[in-house]
């Protein structure tokens, strides 16, 4: 069983003190639309890729695709909304054999506690006309949940894509984080918040209790450069904690606000690097559309607000190619022994696509270079061996590099699509 920690200078996780690239599948809907035996075979499936986290919702996802499972985690009332002071043990027991048979797997379940639609005042809340959960009803929901759970060692994510509205909403919040952290101290914490925000309150900034930052690079085809903006903003916040990505766009996620088009696997894999070599080293979270909902053949799917189009049955988002490359970026990150970086701006072009990043000691760097040209590296990089990776079909190549005073240039490789550029130091 995986227990998860933070380094010690607080940029990235670790398992037994080796350095742990969280990799994770967006499957927010599990508990409520997933069969044991679908289960089974997307544990198998995903852990064959590589993934080692497993993002999911505790209670009801908002805007999950419609299911013939009929599974709640709170007791009706008579007017078919929930009795949030009254659990349904039967719901908790079959999440916890599913949680137990993630982690037999290798996988480490990362648990969404309060998702926004479950909060007052938030953006969530505003377009559904369901009961919240009253505040009292919190701490001992949490401390329930932490009970069942926490034998797991998993992540705890507070909240679900929220945007911090009102002070009432953040006592929620800050009231779920108290209560699982001194009942769980263990277990590592974290926020799940709205797609393109930059900003946590400060409360939750100076929070001891909270262990790494997630942000959401999202889905609005508009603001993509998010993926890379957002990771230098939580890289360079005042208080040091791990960074990553846990909402990039998801694989043939049609764009938000019902924009005709959908996010293919380049545009999927482009997020993942731009945000891995922009301060958001911890790890990555992939998305397939089909997936994270649960979808199936003539169930219905619709999200209010945010307006995507239809989904992909699971068994075909399954397989999507883009989780592959997911996997071959962690892959990637072992082979070379990319911990610890930090980005770097050298790259002498009229573009913040490309994104460069090296470790501490600058041993070894990174370059993401998502469409071929000349590269021109503000920065004597004599002393390095360099290969380019082409992402796409997964090939290794020589490059071809030359000095011009302290300038490196690295010429056009013969690739057509993205490629990494992994530079060695020569120890000679």
């Amino acid at each position: 069983m995986i227990k998860l920690g933070i380094a010690e200078n607080k940029r990235y996780f670790v398992n037994e003190g080796v350095p742990f690239f969280y990799l994770a599948d967006t499957v927010w809907s599990a508990f409520t639309n997933i069969s044991l035996e679908e289960w089974a075979d997307y544990l198998d499936y995903r852990s064959s890729q590589g993934f080692n986290v497993l993002q999911i919702n505790l209670l009801r996802q908002w805007d999950a695709s419609g299911s013939d499972l009929d599974y709640e985690p709170f007791e009706r009332i008579e007017d078919g909304s929930y009795d949030f002071y009254s659990l349904n043990p039967d719901y908790f027991d079959r999440a916890e054999t599913m949680v137990e048979m993630a982690v037999s797997k290798g996988f480490v379940p990362a648990l969404v506690l309060l998702w926004c639609n479950y909060i007052p005042d938030t953006w969530a809340a505003k377009l559904r006309d369901e009961k919240k959960m009253p505040l009292e009803a919190v701490e001992p929901y949490v401390r329930y949940a932490a009970d069942r759970f926490s034998k797991y060692h998993p992540i705890y994510i507070v909240s679900g894509d929220t945007d911090f509205p009102s002070e009432r909403a953040n006592e929620y919040y800050r009231t779920t984080l108290h209560v699982v952290k001194t009942h769980s101290p263990e277990c590592l914490t974290t926020l799940h918040i709205q797609g393109r925000l930059a900003d946590l309150p400060d409360e939750f900034i100076n929070d001891p209790n909270l262990d790494f930052y997630m942000y959401q690079s999202g889905h609005n085809s508009q603001f993509q450069s998010k993926a890379y903006t957002l990771a230098l903003d939580f890289y360079n916040k005042r208080v040091t904690r791990p960074v990553l990505n846990s909402e990039p766009c998801y694989e043939m996620m049609g764009y938000s606000r019902r924009e005709y088009g959908r996010f293919g696997r380049a545009d999927v894999r482009k997020a993942a690097w731009q945000s891995l070599l922009s301060g958001a080293e911890a790890g990555v979270t992939y998305g397939a559309h089909g997936i994270w909902s649960w979808h199936k053949k003539g169930k219905r799917f619709g999200v209010t607000g945010e307006g995507f189009d239809s989904p992909y049955e699971w068994q075909a988002a399954l397989k999507f190619e883009g989780a592959w490359d997911y996997g071959f970026a962690k892959w990637l990150f072992q082979m070379y022994g990319l911990v610890d970086l930090q980005p770097w701006n050298i790259v002498l072009k009229n573009t913040e696509e490309i994104r460069v990043a090296s470790t501490r000691g600058f041993e070894k760097i990174a370059i993401y270079v998502p469409v071929n040209t000349v590269l021109k590296l503000d920065a004597d990089l004599r002393e390095y061996d360099f290969t380019i990776i082409d992402l796409e079909y997964r090939r290794f190549a020589a490059a071809s590099v030359a000095f011009r005073g302290s300038v490196t240039v690295i010429d056009m490789h013969n690739f057509e699509g993205d490629v990494i550029v992994i530079g060695v130091k020569d120890k000679n």
